[in-house]
C-alpha cells in the first residue's frame, strides 16, 4: 500500500509541467516575470506557458499578462492573445511576414542576481535572477 501511495504522488508531481499535445517534444525555456515562473515552449504561431511556481490564490488576469510577457521574451514575437488559466496558458503569436522562425530575432537580456534568494539544493546552489530585455 505504501509503494502505491509513493507511486501515485510521483506520478502526480511528474505531470505538473508536462507540455500539451501540440508542444510535446519541444525544449522548455524557463522565464520568471514579476515573481511568476513559466516553462515556455514555442511552435509556429503558438506559444505555451506553464506556471511552475507556487502562488497563493492567483487570479488569471495578472498571470495572463505575465505569461504573455514570458512568451514574447522567448519567442521574440508580438503576443496577440493569451488564453487558458492560472496554470497553463496558450498564446497566439504575430511574428511578421518573412520571419523564418519565432527565434530568428535573438533577445538580449541583462540579468542581476536577486539578493537573499540563495537556496542550497542537492547538487549545487540555486539563486533567483531578474532579467530584462536590452533594447
Amino acid at each position: 500500500m505504501k509503494n502505491l501511495f509513493i507511486f501515485a504522488i510521483s506520478l502526480a508531481t511528474a505531470s505538473c509541467n508536462t507540455a500539451g499535445p501540440h508542444f510535446r517534444g519541444l525544449p522548455a525555456t524557463t522565464v520568471t516575470v514579476d515573481g511568476s515562473t513559466f516553462d515556455v515552449r514555442v511552435r509556429g504561431e503558438l506559444a505555451e506557458a506553464i506556471r511552475t511556481n507556487m502562488e497563493y490564490a492567483p487570479r488569471f488576469g495578472p498571470i495572463q499578462e505575465r505569461a504573455g510577457l514570458a512568451m514574447a521574451m522567448v519567442s521574440g514575437c508580438e503576443v496577440r492573445e493569451v488564453r487558458g488559466d492560472q496554470a497553463q496558458a496558450t498564446g497566439i503569436l504575430k511574428c511578421g511576414k518573412g520571419t523564418r522562425s519565432p527565434r530568428a530575432v535573438p533577445v538580449q537580456l541583462e540579468c542581476v542576481r536577486v539578493r537573499g534568494t540563495k537556496l542550497r539544493q542537492l547538487g549545487g546552489v540555486a539563486v533567483e535572477i531578474d532579467c530584462e530585455p536590452v533594447l
